[in-house]
């Protein structure tokens, strides 16, 4: 096997690799803005902890820094309606979320259809490779609904 062969199997593994579909929303003074997440995972029982990926280059970043508050809404499997209006993104100044039910009433929008959502704050932040990984410990949460979480599988470990 050539060395591209052995690359290409290895990338084809790595995206094997499941994770589930979240929608990250963060508030920074009067503005608001939601993006999907793929890279997400608990990494600490006590206290709670979720560690996070995030493309260096993304916007969002400005706003989650260390003592940052966000929500992570977690998908069910059948909100591919939400892949796809989160999936293209959005600037720091653009509406995300026109028509949306959404609650304001906590650390970040909460999107009311979503499965379930934990209230996060940013403890650390540290350069991995072309992404950021933040840990945040949990504040907060609720299950809103008896659904299935969304799990997302690549066929290929080297893009989204």
């Amino acid at each position: 096997m050539t060395e591209a062969e052995n690359r290409n199997q290895m990338m084809a593994a790595l995206g094997r690799v499941p994770s589930g579909l979240f929608v990250l929303t963060v508030t920074h003074g009067d503005a608001e803005t939601g993006m999907l997440a793929s890279w997400v995972q608990q990494c600490s029982f006590d206290p709670p902890q979720v560690s996070v990926a995030l493309r260096r280059d993304r916007e969002i970043n400005a706003w989650l820094t260390t003592g940052a508050a966000f929500v992570l809404n977690i998908l069910d499997d059948s909100q591919t309606d939400m892949i796809v209006h989160f999936g293209r993104g959005f600037g720091l100044d653009a509406p995300a979320f026109t028509d949306l039910d959404v609650d304001r009433s906590g650390t970040g929008p909460v999107l009311r259809e979503a499965l379930a959502y934990l209230d996060c704050r940013v403890v650390t932040r540290c350069a991995v490779g072309d992404h950021d990984l933040l840990i945040a410990r949990l504040v907060g949460g609720r299950v809103l609904s008896e659904s299935h979480p969304m799990v997302h599988i690549r066929k290929t470990g080297a893009h989204y």
